[in-house]
Protein backbone atom coordinates (compact mmCIF):
# COMPACT_ATOMS: atom_id res chain seq x y z
CA UNK A 1 0.00 0.00 0.00
CA UNK A 2 1.09 3.57 -0.64
CA UNK A 3 -0.71 6.74 0.40
CA UNK A 4 -3.80 6.43 2.56
CA UNK A 5 -5.14 2.95 3.24
CA UNK A 6 -8.46 2.20 1.56
CA UNK A 7 -11.28 1.01 3.83
CA UNK A 8 -14.54 -0.76 3.00
CA UNK A 9 -17.15 -1.48 5.65
CA UNK A 10 -19.52 -4.46 5.57
CA UNK A 11 -22.40 -4.08 8.02
CA UNK A 12 -24.26 -0.77 8.34
CA UNK A 13 -25.91 -1.42 11.71
CA UNK A 14 -25.60 0.38 15.05
CA UNK A 15 -21.87 -0.19 15.54
CA UNK A 16 -21.03 1.27 12.12
CA UNK A 17 -21.84 4.73 13.51
CA UNK A 18 -18.91 4.54 15.90
CA UNK A 19 -16.50 3.21 13.28
CA UNK A 20 -17.49 5.80 10.70
CA UNK A 21 -17.19 8.61 13.25
CA UNK A 22 -13.46 7.87 13.50
CA UNK A 23 -12.42 6.23 10.26
CA UNK A 24 -13.70 9.22 8.29
CA UNK A 25 -11.35 11.58 10.15
CA UNK A 26 -8.13 9.57 10.55
CA UNK A 27 -5.76 11.03 7.92
CA UNK A 28 -4.06 7.69 7.19
CA UNK A 29 -7.23 5.94 5.95
CA UNK A 30 -9.99 6.64 3.44
CA UNK A 31 -13.40 4.95 3.62
CA UNK A 32 -14.46 4.26 0.02
CA UNK A 33 -17.61 2.17 0.41
CA UNK A 34 -20.19 0.89 2.89
CA UNK A 35 -21.93 -2.40 2.11
CA UNK A 36 -24.84 -4.28 3.66
CA UNK A 37 -27.48 -6.85 2.74
CA UNK A 38 -29.85 -3.89 3.14
CA UNK A 39 -28.51 -1.68 0.35
CA UNK A 40 -30.71 1.25 1.31
CA UNK A 41 -29.26 1.22 4.82
CA UNK A 42 -25.70 1.07 3.47
CA UNK A 43 -26.40 3.92 1.07
CA UNK A 44 -27.89 6.04 3.86
CA UNK A 45 -24.82 5.50 6.03
CA UNK A 46 -22.49 6.34 3.15
CA UNK A 47 -24.36 9.56 2.45
CA UNK A 48 -24.47 10.53 6.12
CA UNK A 49 -20.70 10.19 6.55
CA UNK A 50 -19.57 11.49 3.18
CA UNK A 51 -18.45 8.10 1.86
CA UNK A 52 -18.35 7.89 -1.93
CA UNK A 53 -20.36 4.67 -2.34
CA UNK A 54 -23.00 2.59 -0.60
CA UNK A 55 -24.07 -0.80 -1.89
CA UNK A 56 -24.14 -4.52 -1.26
CA UNK A 57 -21.42 -6.81 0.05
CA UNK A 58 -19.96 -7.38 -3.41
CA UNK A 59 -19.54 -3.63 -3.86
CA UNK A 60 -17.04 -3.75 -0.98
CA UNK A 61 -15.32 -7.00 -1.94
CA UNK A 62 -14.86 -5.89 -5.53
CA UNK A 63 -13.77 -2.32 -4.87
CA UNK A 64 -10.25 -1.86 -6.30
CA UNK A 65 -9.24 0.78 -3.75
CA UNK A 66 -10.24 -1.16 -0.63
CA UNK A 67 -7.22 -2.57 1.21
CA UNK A 68 -8.93 -3.47 4.51
CA UNK A 69 -12.48 -4.72 4.94
CA UNK A 70 -14.11 -3.83 8.28
CA UNK A 71 -16.44 -6.71 9.15
CA UNK A 72 -19.29 -5.39 11.32
CA UNK A 73 -21.78 -8.17 10.69
CA UNK A 74 -23.39 -10.28 13.42
CA UNK A 75 -21.12 -12.97 14.93
CA UNK A 76 -22.80 -15.81 13.03
CA UNK A 77 -21.74 -14.16 9.75
CA UNK A 78 -18.18 -13.29 10.74
CA UNK A 79 -16.59 -16.38 9.19
CA UNK A 80 -18.40 -16.13 5.86
CA UNK A 81 -17.72 -12.43 5.39
CA UNK A 82 -14.11 -12.51 6.62
CA UNK A 83 -13.15 -15.49 4.46
CA UNK A 84 -14.80 -13.93 1.41
CA UNK A 85 -12.88 -10.70 1.97
CA UNK A 86 -9.58 -12.53 2.38
CA UNK A 87 -10.19 -14.54 -0.76
CA UNK A 88 -10.90 -11.27 -2.54
CA UNK A 89 -7.39 -10.14 -1.61
CA UNK A 90 -8.34 -7.82 1.23
CA UNK A 91 -7.02 -7.62 4.76
CA UNK A 92 -9.75 -7.95 7.40
CA UNK A 93 -10.55 -6.16 10.63
CA UNK A 94 -13.49 -7.89 12.33
CA UNK A 95 -15.67 -6.98 15.25
CA UNK A 96 -15.53 -9.34 18.19
CA UNK A 97 -15.69 -12.24 18.60
CA UNK A 98 -13.49 -13.50 15.77
CA UNK A 99 -16.09 -16.22 15.06
CA UNK A 100 -18.71 -18.22 16.95
CA UNK A 101 -16.44 -21.21 17.57
CA UNK A 102 -12.83 -22.35 17.35
CA UNK A 103 -13.23 -24.21 14.06
CA UNK A 104 -14.67 -21.16 12.33
CA UNK A 105 -11.96 -18.95 13.84
CA UNK A 106 -9.26 -21.30 12.62
CA UNK A 107 -10.73 -21.29 9.10
CA UNK A 108 -10.48 -17.49 9.05
CA UNK A 109 -6.82 -17.57 10.09
CA UNK A 110 -6.06 -20.33 7.58
CA UNK A 111 -7.72 -18.29 4.81
CA UNK A 112 -5.58 -15.30 5.77
CA UNK A 113 -2.40 -17.37 5.62
CA UNK A 114 -3.36 -18.83 2.25
CA UNK A 115 -4.10 -15.36 0.85
CA UNK A 116 -1.05 -13.70 2.39
CA UNK A 117 -3.31 -11.20 4.13
CA UNK A 118 -3.81 -10.05 7.72
CA UNK A 119 -6.63 -10.37 10.20
CA UNK A 120 -7.23 -7.98 13.06
CA UNK A 121 -9.88 -8.48 15.70
CA UNK A 122 -11.74 -6.23 18.12
CA UNK A 123 -11.82 -5.09 20.79
CA UNK A 124 -9.52 -2.18 20.10
CA UNK A 125 -10.77 -0.31 23.17
CA UNK A 126 -7.82 -1.77 25.06
CA UNK A 127 -5.50 0.05 22.63
CA UNK A 128 -6.90 3.38 23.85
CA UNK A 129 -4.92 5.76 26.07
CA UNK A 130 -6.73 4.77 29.28
CA UNK A 131 -5.94 1.06 29.23
CA UNK A 132 -2.52 1.57 27.65
CA UNK A 133 -1.42 4.12 30.26
CA UNK A 134 -2.30 1.57 32.93
CA UNK A 135 -0.55 -1.23 31.01
CA UNK A 136 2.66 0.78 30.77
CA UNK A 137 2.46 1.73 34.47
CA UNK A 138 2.07 -1.90 35.51
CA UNK A 139 5.00 -2.92 33.28
CA UNK A 140 7.11 -0.20 34.92
CA UNK A 141 6.40 -1.65 38.38
CA UNK A 142 3.86 0.83 39.75
CA UNK A 143 2.10 -1.89 41.79
CA UNK A 144 5.04 -4.25 42.15
CA UNK A 145 4.47 -7.72 40.74
CA UNK A 146 0.89 -8.15 39.48
CA UNK A 147 -0.59 -11.45 40.61
CA UNK A 148 -4.40 -11.24 40.37
CA UNK A 149 -7.31 -9.35 38.83
CA UNK A 150 -11.04 -8.92 39.32
CA UNK A 151 -13.38 -7.88 36.51
CA UNK A 152 -17.11 -7.51 36.16
CA UNK A 153 -19.99 -6.42 33.95
CA UNK A 154 -23.64 -6.70 34.87
CA UNK A 155 -26.99 -5.19 33.85
CA UNK A 156 -30.51 -6.19 32.83
CA UNK A 157 -29.53 -6.92 29.24
CA UNK A 158 -29.34 -5.39 25.76
CA UNK A 159 -32.97 -6.18 24.91
CA UNK A 160 -33.85 -2.96 26.76
CA UNK A 161 -32.05 -0.80 24.17
CA UNK A 162 -31.51 -2.87 20.99
CA UNK A 163 -34.28 -3.09 18.37
CA UNK A 164 -33.00 -6.49 17.17
CA UNK A 165 -31.45 -8.18 20.23
CA UNK A 166 -32.05 -11.82 19.27
CA UNK A 167 -28.46 -12.48 18.16
CA UNK A 168 -27.14 -11.27 21.52
CA UNK A 169 -28.96 -14.15 23.23
CA UNK A 170 -28.13 -16.79 20.58
CA UNK A 171 -25.05 -18.90 19.94
CA UNK A 172 -22.08 -16.56 19.78
CA UNK A 173 -23.85 -14.06 22.06
CA UNK A 174 -24.79 -13.73 25.70
CA UNK A 175 -22.66 -11.70 28.11
CA UNK A 176 -19.80 -14.16 27.61
CA UNK A 177 -19.36 -13.59 23.87
CA UNK A 178 -20.79 -10.06 23.73
CA UNK A 179 -18.96 -8.42 26.66
CA UNK A 180 -16.43 -11.10 27.61
CA UNK A 181 -14.01 -10.18 24.78
CA UNK A 182 -13.40 -6.74 26.31
CA UNK A 183 -12.44 -8.16 29.70
CA UNK A 184 -10.54 -11.25 28.57
CA UNK A 185 -8.68 -9.37 25.84
CA UNK A 186 -7.69 -6.81 28.48
CA UNK A 187 -6.47 -9.53 30.81
CA UNK A 188 -4.43 -11.16 28.04
CA UNK A 189 -2.91 -7.76 27.17
CA UNK A 190 -1.70 -7.55 30.78
CA UNK A 191 -0.95 -11.14 31.82
CA UNK A 192 -0.45 -13.05 28.58
CA UNK A 193 -2.00 -16.38 27.63
CA UNK A 194 -4.77 -18.02 29.62
CA UNK A 195 -3.97 -21.61 30.58
CA UNK A 196 -7.31 -22.71 32.05
CA UNK A 197 -10.76 -21.67 33.28
CA UNK A 198 -13.54 -22.79 35.60
CA UNK A 199 -17.05 -21.34 35.49
CA UNK A 200 -20.68 -21.52 36.56
CA UNK A 201 -23.51 -20.17 34.44
CA UNK A 202 -27.27 -20.00 34.18
CA UNK A 203 -30.26 -18.12 32.75
CA UNK A 204 -32.83 -16.08 34.65
CA UNK A 205 -35.32 -16.76 31.82
CA UNK A 206 -35.52 -19.04 28.80
CA UNK A 207 -37.47 -16.47 26.76
CA UNK A 208 -37.27 -12.68 26.54
CA UNK A 209 -38.96 -10.01 24.41
CA UNK A 210 -37.86 -7.06 22.32
CA UNK A 211 -38.52 -3.87 24.29
CA UNK A 212 -37.82 -1.09 21.79
CA UNK A 213 -38.37 -0.38 18.11
CA UNK A 214 -40.87 -1.78 15.61
CA UNK A 215 -40.56 -5.33 17.00
CA UNK A 216 -41.36 -4.32 20.59
CA UNK A 217 -43.21 -7.10 22.39
CA UNK A 218 -41.95 -9.87 20.08
CA UNK A 219 -40.64 -12.88 22.04
CA UNK A 220 -37.38 -14.69 21.31
CA UNK A 221 -35.55 -17.62 22.96
CA UNK A 222 -32.57 -17.30 25.28
CA UNK A 223 -30.16 -19.93 23.99
CA UNK A 224 -27.05 -19.27 26.10
CA UNK A 225 -26.18 -18.60 29.75
CA UNK A 226 -26.88 -15.01 30.72
CA UNK A 227 -25.19 -14.96 34.14
CA UNK A 228 -21.65 -16.35 34.54
CA UNK A 229 -18.99 -16.48 37.22
CA UNK A 230 -15.52 -17.28 35.87
CA UNK A 231 -12.15 -18.17 37.38
CA UNK A 232 -9.18 -17.75 35.08
CA UNK A 233 -5.62 -19.06 35.37
CA UNK A 234 -2.81 -17.60 33.27
CA UNK A 235 0.21 -19.44 31.93
CA UNK A 236 2.50 -17.01 33.78
CA UNK A 237 0.83 -17.86 37.10
CA UNK A 238 -1.64 -15.02 37.71
CA UNK A 239 -5.35 -15.53 38.38
CA UNK A 240 -8.57 -13.57 37.83
CA UNK A 241 -12.22 -13.73 38.73
CA UNK A 242 -14.96 -12.32 36.50
CA UNK A 243 -18.71 -11.74 36.65
CA UNK A 244 -20.64 -11.36 33.38
CA UNK A 245 -24.41 -10.90 33.49
CA UNK A 246 -27.46 -9.80 31.49
CA UNK A 247 -29.72 -10.71 34.45
CA UNK A 248 -29.25 -8.10 37.18
CA UNK A 249 -31.35 -5.00 37.87
CA UNK A 250 -28.24 -3.16 39.05
CA UNK A 251 -26.09 -1.63 36.32
CA UNK A 252 -22.43 -2.10 37.23
CA UNK A 253 -19.92 -2.11 34.42
CA UNK A 254 -16.25 -1.63 33.75
CA UNK A 255 -14.92 -3.31 36.90
CA UNK A 256 -11.26 -4.01 36.19
CA UNK A 257 -8.89 -4.21 39.15
CA UNK A 258 -5.31 -5.47 39.04
CA UNK A 259 -3.69 -6.43 42.35
CA UNK A 260 0.08 -6.34 42.81
CA UNK A 261 2.53 -6.87 45.63
CA UNK A 262 2.75 -3.11 46.22
CA UNK A 263 -0.73 -1.87 45.42
CA UNK A 264 -3.93 -2.17 43.41
CA UNK A 265 -4.63 -0.39 40.13
CA UNK A 266 -8.22 0.25 39.06
CA UNK A 267 -8.28 0.46 35.28
CA UNK A 268 -10.80 2.23 33.02
CA UNK A 269 -13.79 0.34 31.66
CA UNK A 270 -12.33 -1.89 28.87
CA UNK A 271 -15.41 -1.10 26.75
CA UNK A 272 -14.18 2.50 26.45
CA UNK A 273 -10.99 4.05 25.16
CA UNK A 274 -10.16 6.15 28.18
CA UNK A 275 -11.23 6.86 31.76
CA UNK A 276 -9.91 7.32 35.27
CA UNK A 277 -7.02 5.21 36.58
CA UNK A 278 -6.93 4.87 40.36
CA UNK A 279 -3.98 3.67 42.44
CA UNK A 280 -4.45 2.23 45.94
CA UNK A 281 -1.52 1.62 48.27
CA UNK A 282 -1.62 -0.69 51.31
CA UNK A 283 -2.58 1.20 54.49
CA UNK A 284 -0.28 1.23 57.54
CA UNK A 285 -3.04 0.61 60.09
CA UNK A 286 -6.79 0.28 60.67
CA UNK A 287 -7.31 4.04 60.61
CA UNK A 288 -5.55 4.21 57.27
CA UNK A 289 -7.80 1.51 55.84
CA UNK A 290 -10.92 3.42 56.94
CA UNK A 291 -9.65 6.65 55.37
CA UNK A 292 -8.25 5.05 52.21
CA UNK A 293 -8.36 7.27 49.13
CA UNK A 294 -6.90 6.50 45.70
CA UNK A 295 -4.30 8.46 43.81
CA UNK A 296 -5.24 9.37 40.23
CA UNK A 297 -2.78 8.27 37.55
CA UNK A 298 -2.77 10.78 34.63
CA UNK A 299 -3.86 9.29 31.31
CA UNK A 300 -1.36 9.85 28.51
CA UNK A 301 -2.32 9.69 24.83
CA UNK A 302 -4.81 10.99 22.28
CA UNK A 303 -8.43 10.09 22.94
CA UNK A 304 -10.21 8.38 20.08
CA UNK A 305 -12.65 5.52 19.42
CA UNK A 306 -13.51 2.41 17.43
CA UNK A 307 -11.44 1.94 14.33
CA UNK A 308 -8.20 2.52 16.23
CA UNK A 309 -7.22 -1.13 15.78
CA UNK A 310 -7.79 -0.95 12.02
CA UNK A 311 -5.70 2.22 11.89
CA UNK A 312 -2.86 0.51 13.77
CA UNK A 313 -3.14 -2.42 11.33
CA UNK A 314 -2.96 -0.07 8.34
CA UNK A 315 0.15 1.60 9.71
CA UNK A 316 1.69 -1.76 10.65
CA UNK A 317 1.23 -3.09 7.12
CA UNK A 318 2.91 -0.01 5.69
CA UNK A 319 5.73 -0.19 8.26
CA UNK A 320 6.26 -3.94 7.93
CA UNK A 321 5.57 -4.68 11.62
CA UNK A 322 2.97 -6.79 13.37
CA UNK A 323 -0.22 -5.00 14.31
CA UNK A 324 -1.34 -5.14 17.95
CA UNK A 325 -4.84 -6.64 17.86
CA UNK A 326 -3.99 -9.68 15.76
CA UNK A 327 -6.25 -12.44 14.55
CA UNK A 328 -4.20 -14.84 16.68
CA UNK A 329 -5.02 -12.77 19.77
CA UNK A 330 -8.68 -12.80 18.72
CA UNK A 331 -8.49 -16.56 18.32
CA UNK A 332 -6.97 -17.03 21.78
CA UNK A 333 -9.74 -14.93 23.34
CA UNK A 334 -12.29 -16.99 21.39
CA UNK A 335 -10.63 -20.17 22.70
CA UNK A 336 -10.97 -18.80 26.23
CA UNK A 337 -14.65 -17.95 25.69
CA UNK A 338 -15.42 -21.40 24.33
CA UNK A 339 -13.52 -22.97 27.21
CA UNK A 340 -15.63 -20.98 29.67
CA UNK A 341 -18.80 -22.22 27.96
CA UNK A 342 -17.47 -25.79 28.17
CA UNK A 343 -16.59 -25.34 31.84
CA UNK A 344 -20.19 -24.28 32.52
CA UNK A 345 -21.53 -27.36 30.78
CA UNK A 346 -19.06 -29.79 32.32
CA UNK A 347 -18.88 -28.14 35.76
CA UNK A 348 -15.13 -28.73 35.52
CA UNK A 349 -11.82 -26.92 35.08
CA UNK A 350 -11.01 -26.70 31.35
CA UNK A 351 -7.50 -26.34 29.94
CA UNK A 352 -7.08 -23.70 27.22
CA UNK A 353 -4.93 -25.11 24.43
CA UNK A 354 -3.93 -22.04 22.43
CA UNK A 355 -1.18 -19.62 23.34
CA UNK A 356 -0.42 -16.10 22.10
CA UNK A 357 2.38 -13.59 22.50
CA UNK A 358 1.57 -10.84 25.00
CA UNK A 359 0.85 -7.75 22.88
CA UNK A 360 3.28 -4.86 23.07
CA UNK A 361 2.16 -1.59 24.61
CA UNK A 362 1.02 1.31 22.45
CA UNK A 363 3.62 4.08 22.45
CA UNK A 364 2.65 7.02 24.64
CA UNK A 365 3.08 9.41 21.69
CA UNK A 366 0.88 7.39 19.29
CA UNK A 367 -1.26 9.96 17.45
CA UNK A 368 -4.19 8.61 15.42
CA UNK A 369 -4.83 12.06 13.98
CA UNK A 370 -1.37 12.46 12.44
CA UNK A 371 -0.68 11.64 8.80
CA UNK A 372 2.06 9.00 8.63
CA UNK A 373 1.37 7.15 5.37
Amino acid sequence: MSGTTGIGIIGAGMISEQYLTNLTVYPDVTVHVVGDLDVDRATAQAEKWGVAQGGDVDAVLGHPDVDIVINLTIPAAHEQVSVAALQAGKHVWTEKPLAVDRAAGRRILDAAEAAGRRVGCAPDTVLGPGFQTAKRAIAEGLIGTPYAAATGFQWQGPDVIHPNPDFLFARGGGPLFDMGPYYFAGLVHLFGSVSGVAALGGRAATERSVQVGPRAGEAFPVEVPTHLSVLTEFAAGQQAQSLLSFDTAIFRHGVFEVHGTEGTLVLPDPNYFTGAIQLYRPAADRAGIAAQQPELVPVVGAETGRGLGALDMARAIAEGREHLATGELGYHVLDVLESVAEAVEARAFIDVASRVETPAAVAADFDPFARTL
